[in-house]
């Protein structure tokens, strides 16, 4: 069976939703609920509670964003965006230190979106966010991460969370098994991912796990083999009871139903029918209710509001050209599909496109990558501008 180049790279990097379709934001007030909240995982809880607008980003956005504004329908843009429900990203031991002030201001109606992101050799088949933690350092992520986390989320029983485990981890498993790296990182990555979803099987929590794209796993021949390795990590966890499925398209640029597809004319596109996340949630969904796992997902579409960008699909770092997307709705037309959400901040870059800088890695440098570009995370003011004036639907 053919693969593309793109399936084998796709997304190897990560710079890393609302009950309506209305995405207003609440006025700021004290957080949760009044009792302890118990989420049903067999239901979408994005139905009853709205994704909320992290004060994370809030703050990055009033502080780096508004003041570099001069048009003053940019910054509204801005204040906008800075309202709509998005994901707080974990992605060192060190800044789970935002999840306590980002719990601060949710109030009962909300959930807030955590993504857990700190694997010791994390995206082994990248550079541009490859994390602190070394290959072996598994204890550390589980005594001084994971617990930590899970330590804070008790403490907060009366506040909803909706957790991404791990971008990146289990689909590189499945398409990168030739990269050194990630040999080196695969028992680490299966054993971490399971101990994650074991720990923070909490009853105020819903968890989906990360499963990549349609440019990613769902080429024919990546199908079956994906649904099983995520498989055996929910199975490995025990099948915790607050497992909900997969987020698909995390940091990512497909579009949610385009057709025909972004890339349905390449040569290669009879290998894989999940040409928009739409069909790949459907199909990959098949494949892992196959495979003995729960299979709803939520999609990130926060920079996916233009396509036809990409030279190849697999080309995942500060995409030239893109606009924030489809805002967070659980509104989305397919029962397996429990939300469109924010989950990539978008103004965060995806890795720099400096050649001499360590964490360089060559996609950041590609013809269809915005440049210059800062480190991974770091704050990127004039691609957050770009997103702005190409939002779909525009926020000017």
């Amino acid at each position: 069976m053919k693969f593309s180049q793109s399936a084998v790279l796709a997304f190897a990097a990560s710079a890393a939703a609302a009950p309506s379709t209305t995405t207003k934001e609440l006025p700021r007030q004290a957080a949760g609920c009044a009792s302890a909240v118990t989420l049903d995982a067999s239901t979408n809880v994005f139905k009853k509670y709205t994704l909320h607008a992290n004060n994370f980003y809030r703050k990055e956005i009033e502080e780096f964003a508004i003041p570099a504004f001069s048009d003053e329908s940019y910054k509204a843009a801005a204040r906008k965006v800075a309202d709509i429900g998005s994901f707080v990203w974990l992605d060192t031991i060190a800044n789970v230190d935002r999840l306590e002030p980002a719990i601060s201001d949710v109030p009962c109606e909300h959930i807030l979106g955590v993504v857990v992101y700190d694997l010791p050799g994390r995206d082994c088949a990248a550079k541009a966010s490859n994390g602190e933690l070394k290959v072996g350092e598994l204890p550390r992520y589980k005594s001084e991460y994971i617990d930590k986390i899970a330590s804070i989320i008790k403490a907060h029983p009366n506040t909803a969370f909706a957790l991404v485990i791990e971008p990146d981890s289990l689909p590189n498993l499945v398409t990168n098994s030739d990269v050194q790296a990630c040999k080196n990182s695969a028992a680490g990555y299966r054993d971490g991912v399971a101990y994650a979803l074991k720990t923070l099987n909490l009853p105020n929590v819903v968890q989906y796990i990360d499963a990549g794209h349609g440019g990613w796993l769902g080429w024919d021949a990546n199908l079956k083999p994906g649904a099983q390795e995520l498989a055996k990590a929910y199975t490995a966890a025990g099948k915790p009871k607050q497992f909900r499925g997969i987020a698909t398209n995390v940091a990512g640029w497909n579009a949610w139903d385009l057709s025909p597809g972004e890339f349905s004319s390449k040569s290669d596109a009879k290998y894989n029918a999940c040409q928009n996340e739409k069909t790949y949630v459907t199909t990959f969904g098949a494949a892992l209710k196959s495979a003995g796992m729960p299979n709803h997902a939520i999609v990130d579409t926060g920079r996916s509001g233009v396509q036809g960008l990409r030279e190849e699909w697999g080309n995942w770092c500060n995409v030239d050209g893109a606009g924030f997307g489809r805002h967070p709705s659980a509104d989305t037309g397919v029962e397996l599909a429990d939300a469109f959400v924010w989950i990539k901040p978008g103004g965060e870059s995806d890795g720099t496109s400096d050649s001499s800088a360590v964490r360089y890695d060559s996609f950041c440098g590609k013809s269809d990558a915005f440049q210059p570009s800062p480190e991974a995370g770091s704050w990127h003011q004039a691609y957050f501008e770009m997103l702005i004036k190409n939002s779909k639907p525009s926020l000017l």
